[in-house]
């Protein structure tokens, strides 16, 4: 296994109350969709997608969020990888459907398929306004389409219903989400409805990242999210038995949504 590299941090920036990001002083030869391993000395490591070439948008949510969250300015951390697979364009038109967080992965495909000729819409979604994340990358990316819970910002309802009143009117030759996998699932099921590829980035519990420990394996077929994701074609996503009702712990102990 390669050994972190060690990296300072330059910058953070509070992108919301629950999230920020951390831009180090390392590039790295990304795909848009990979993740790294972010180890904090001390503490632990954890897996994170990238948001640029050298940064990492995290929001809190548990014990090591909380210590990321710790950080200030000139803080180092380890940084393993990237690694996984990652989403690729396919045709003229791409609809991306990003929820939370989930929003990272998504703008650094969007700003790639843009720089491609790719005509991308992006339906973005967040609890409330001041949780939606990266505004001026998708709009300058393409169209965008803004969701919130409680309607302070955009349609108020979740970002599966205004995809359901965008399929009505347009035709696209791909979609591509990340968010709660519940959305997800039902991104997918939508997808299969018109009959349009989909690839969508899983989150599943790891410890090494690179297909060993078998810690993020999912059922039936085995897969590692790690290794054969996070980024899964909706083909593949037929033998993942798991998808949109469960997850496991560090434990193994199913979890469900």
């Amino acid at each position: 296994m390669e050994k972190p590299v060690i990296c300072r941090i330059k910058e953070i920036i509070e992108e919301s109350p629950t999230v920020k990001t951390f831009i180090i002083d390392k590039d790295f030869d990304f795909k848009p969709g990979q993740f790294a391993m972010l180890w904090l000395p001390g503490v632990d490591e954890k897996p994170f997608g990238f948001s640029s070439k050298n940064s990492f948008s995290v929001a809190r949510v548990g014990n090591f969020t909380k210590k990321m969250h710790e950080l200030k300015e000139g803080d180092i951390i380890g940084v393993r990888g990237p690694y996984g697979t990652y989403f690729e364009p396919m045709g003229d038109k791409v609809l991306a459907v990003a929820g939370g967080i989930g929003a990272a992965p998504i703008v650094t495909a969007v700003e790639e398929f843009s720089k491609q000729g790719v005509e991308i819409t992006t339906i973005l979604g967040a609890r409330s306004k001041e949780e939606l994340l990266f505004l001026d990358r998708f709009k300058k990316s393409g169209r965008l389409e803004i969701c919130t819970d409680d309607g302070s910002f955009g349609f108020k309802g979740f970002t599966t219903e205004k995809m359901k009143e965008i399929l009505k009117e347009e035709r696209f030759d791909l979609i591509i989400t990340c968010g709660p996998e519940i959305m997800m699932k039902k991104v997918v099921d939508i997808a299969n409805e018109y009959n349009i590829p989909v690839q969508v980035s899983m989150e599943r519990y790891m410890k090494c990242g690179i297909g060993i420990c078998g810690q993020c394996c999912v059922d039936d077929e085995g897969l590692c999210v790690c290794k054969d994701g996070p980024v899964f074609w909706g083909d593949k996503l037929k033998f993942i038995k798991e998808f949109g009702k469960y997850k496991r712990d560090a434990s193994g102990k199913k979890i469900y949504y």
